[in-house]
């Protein structure tokens, strides 16, 4: 499914748990159009969040049937050169926002975001909802 392969970024995981949602639910029904990409920053920013040792049982078991984008060497030089780009520009990203886009570019994947930041990265589709992309 070239080009319709998505990133979900962790502000995405976090308001549909905020929000009442189950984030799991409307993954599987995206999962019929796209595929899903993960990356080991996200997991690690919602993981952390997350109270009882079930639930996170359960996201570990979707996370490790999406696609997984490793945080090599390469993805590490990657941010550095965009986070350096970026700041010449007036443009100051988070790091972990710059390693979750270089890993989503890395996958030929858009970002579903709520983060404005990842609208700064050239060349990275960014969208707030599925119904977007």
């Amino acid at each position: 499914m070239e080009g319709r392969s998505v990133l979900v970024d962790s502000s995405w995981w976090i308001e549909e748990a905020r929000a009442g949602r189950d984030p799991v639910r409307e993954l599987l029904v995206a999962s019929h159009l796209h595929d899903l990409v993960v990356c080991g920053v996200v997991r690690c920013e919602v993981a952390r969040g997350i109270r009882s040792v079930r639930a996170l049982e359960k996201l570990r078991q979707v996370w490790d049937v999406m696609v997984h984008v490793p945080t090599d060497n390469r993805r590490w030089t990657e941010a550095e050169e965009l986070l350096w780009s970026l700041d010449r520009r007036g443009h100051h990203l988070p790091l972990p926002v710059a390693l979750i886009a270089v890993c989503a570019l890395a996958a030929e994947a858009a970002v579903l975001t709520l983060d404005k930041h990842f609208w700064f990265v050239p060349g990275l589709r960014a969208s707030r909802s599925f119904s977007e992309l």
